[in-house]
């Protein structure tokens, strides 16, 4: 795969994306790390794309989940800012974190990047509880200097052909993905590696333009959350089969994709510059995909239970 090869944002790790700008740039380098051009310019200048998507979607959440309530963040990662760059070239870079929680839902989390012009990103992503068998939603909305990236997909828990006939063939989100797929640019091959992980859905898209994200991406949001959450509303507890092995099965794919997402996470290297390392591993391992020590903390009273 070349260097203009096509990785994901987020859920894998973005292309390499050479600026468009003689001057007054970030450029971008391998694993979301940044160095600063020479030049001042104009392109500094501000823009905030993704905050209505985050509003957007905290709306439809608080709309269609009666149980919402917040998710506990970790105290020093509900927002962090740095100052990148020195003396004319110095930037703002702030990270906000939400976190909400629902009776099938375990964690609803997104980390919103603001950092200019040339850095805007929303991580939104949502875990269901390990008793159903849900997909996972996944969005990873990012403009970098040389355009967007943009990651939106209802991920799999299993890759089966039933699992597949349910959720993605000749479905209501199988309309949506080919309506705004054939309104936004193919975002280019996908690493074997990551195959797995993704859906026949998955909307993978590299729009240059502004207004292709501020129109179309923000409606095929809408419409991918609105379904998600639609699936949410009718999906059944899986301990009412009393099939352990299947229980078993959901919570192997989960650790098996939270281990896969925080491994190849690209933004451990944008945060690392930015706040440094602990604060970044932390970030990712205590918060952005935290259910291994979610489980682990979980086990003692577990089993203190089991002996009373």
């Amino acid at each position: 795969m070349d260097r203009s090869s096509s990785r994901l944002s987020c859920f894998l790790t973005v292309p390499l994306i050479p600026c468009k700008q003689k001057t007054g740039c970030w450029h971008y380098k391998k694993r979301f790390q940044w160095s600063a051009c020479s030049s001042t310019t104009g392109h500094y200048q501000e823009r905030d794309l993704y905050s209505p998507f985050l509003t957007k979607a905290i709306e439809l959440l608080k709309t269609n989940l009666d149980s919402l309530r917040p998710y506990p963040i970790p105290p020093g990662y509900e927002e962090k800012q740095a100052i990148t760059g020195k003396g004319s070239r110095q930037s703002l870079v702030k990270t906000t974190s939400y976190a909400y929680q629902s009776d099938k839902l375990r964690q609803i989390r997104a980390a919103h990047v603001q950092g200019g012009k040339t850095l805007q990103v929303l991580n939104f992503v949502i875990f269901p509880h390990l008793q159903y068998d849900l997909p996972f939603f996944g969005a990873d909305l990012v403009t970098l200097p040389g355009g967007h990236l943009i990651a939106l997909d209802m991920q799999p828990l299993f890759q089966s052909e039933s699992y597949r006939n349910r959720y993605y063939i000749g479905t209501e989100l199988q309309s949506i993905h080919q309506k705004y797929a054939s309104l936004l640019p193919w975002g280019g091959d996908l690493p074997e590696e990551a195959k797995p992980f993704f859906s026949p859905c998955f909307l993978w898209s590299r729009p240059s333009e502004d207004e292709a994200v501020s129109v179309h991406v923000f409606a095929a949001f809408q419409e991918y959350l609105q379904l998600y959450l639609k699936w949410v509303h009718q999906a059944t507890n899986m301990t009412m089969l009393h099939d352990d092995q299947y229980l078993q099965q959901i919570r192997s794919r989960h650790l098996a994709y939270i281990q896969y997402r925080a491994e190849k996470d690209p933004a451990r290297g944008m945060f690392t510059r930015f706040y440094g390392k602990e604060w970044t591993e932390e970030y990712i391992h205590g918060f952005l995909f935290d259910l291994p020590r979610q489980l682990a903390a979980s086990m003692p009273s577990s089993q203190e239970s089991s002996h009373k």
